[in-house]
């Protein structure tokens, strides 16, 4: 049975034969798979941007650094399973040639750069942020927890969908252990070598390693246990009298977290999330504050903490144990991250 009858516009369409096939839909965010072409279909319409370090989706708006946070950004967009990619075509793509000629370029133009330069380029961007920390993976899966059917392998790079009723016996899961890696241009995974320009052929880089069992579930989850965050990503800009900073934790419990400023060189954070998380630090401040005078906002995607300064001396980092770059950080409101 051809699967042009996947398709309601095809005057050969009949919905009668909607159970003898099953396809799996290519829109960029979906990837389920399906029988019936008018349920609901959410995903991408837009091509992927990458720019400055930061990740998103042409279509919408949200913009984050990690390549699990930009795979995490919900669809943006409502419509129906397709089997034929619509997303708009991208330019011609370079051969390999031209692939290795512009990374090495890039490099050169990286590594030829006057440090004056490059301090007064970084002077006018907003203060960097530091990346969050990628979960901790699950080895294998529970074998007491039923797998779902149409769940696709969590490990990346490996793209298997799970078949209600199949044997696993003899599965065998291609994937990358490491991180997705986006430097000057170039993609790639930590894992392996392979660098390439397009995001369309970074997704299509073959894994690197192999294991005996796909992971579809994971570990069963203690509902009464929270995980434990070692580090949020945040950042700061600053004014000659406070500091704002933002440490990025998204569904924050405000019943439950509490921040103090504990005295004039630190900050006290205990924070819970509706989820299941637990982020809880002292904070060494880089210079003295005015607790008094020091406020936090807790947000739905972060806390945000308005620090009054003491001295009204700059700040080059956040905190006192912070290594310190040598960027000259913006005084002002700092641009969107």
């Amino acid at each position: 049975m051809s699967n042009t009858f996947l398709t309601s516009d095809n005057p050969d369409y009949n919905p009668k034969y909607l159970s003898m096939f099953s396809a799996k839909c290519v829109h960029k965010g979906c990837g389920k798979v399906f029988t019936d072409p008018e349920e609901p279909c959410q995903y991408h319409p837009g091509p992927p941007e990458f720019h400055e370090g930061q990740k998103g989706w042409k279509c919408c708006k949200p913009r984050v650094l990690t390549f699990d946070e930009f795979m995490a950004i919900p669809p943006c967009t409502t419509g129906k399973h397709s089997t034929v990619d619509d997303t708009p075509a991208p330019e011609p793509k370079p051969n390999d040639e031209e692939v290795e000629a512009k990374i090495r370029e890039q490099k050169e133009k990286a590594e030829n750069v006057q440090p004056a330069v490059a301090r007064v380029a970084v002077s006018a961007q907003p203060p960097r942020a530091t990346p969050s920390p990628a979960p901790p993976e699950d080895e294998d899966d529970d074998p007491n927890i039923p797998v779902p059917d149409g769940a696709s392998c969590k490990r990346r790079g490996c793209d298997a969908v799970y078949k209600a009723g199949q044997s696993r016996e003899g599965e065998e899961c291609v994937h990358h252990p490491g991180q997705a890696l986006f430097h000057e241009g170039s993609k790639g995974w930590t894992c392996c070598k392979k660098r390439v320009l397009e995001f369309d052929e970074f997704m299509k880089i073959a894994g690197c390693s192999t294991k005996d069992r796909h992971l579809f579930v994971g570990k069963k989850k203690d509902p009464a246990a929270e995980e434990k965050l070692t580090e949020v990503r945040n950042d700061f800009y600053q004014t000659a009298t406070t500091v704002i900073a933002s440490l990025y934790l998204k569904k924050i419990d405000k019943e439950r977290s509490t921040v103090n400023f504990a005295d004039a060189n630190t900050a006290d954070l205990d924070l819970h999330t509706t989820d299941g998380k637990h982020y809880q630090t002292q904070m060494t401040l880089f210079g003295p504050i005015k607790p008094a005078d020091s406020a936090f906002k807790i947000m739905g995607t972060k806390l945000e903490l308005t620090l009054a300064k003491a001295d009204g001396s700059g700040w080059p980092v956040l905190r006192a144990d912070d290594p310190h770059t040598g960027e000259i950080i913006q005084a002002g409101r700092a641009g969107r991250v």
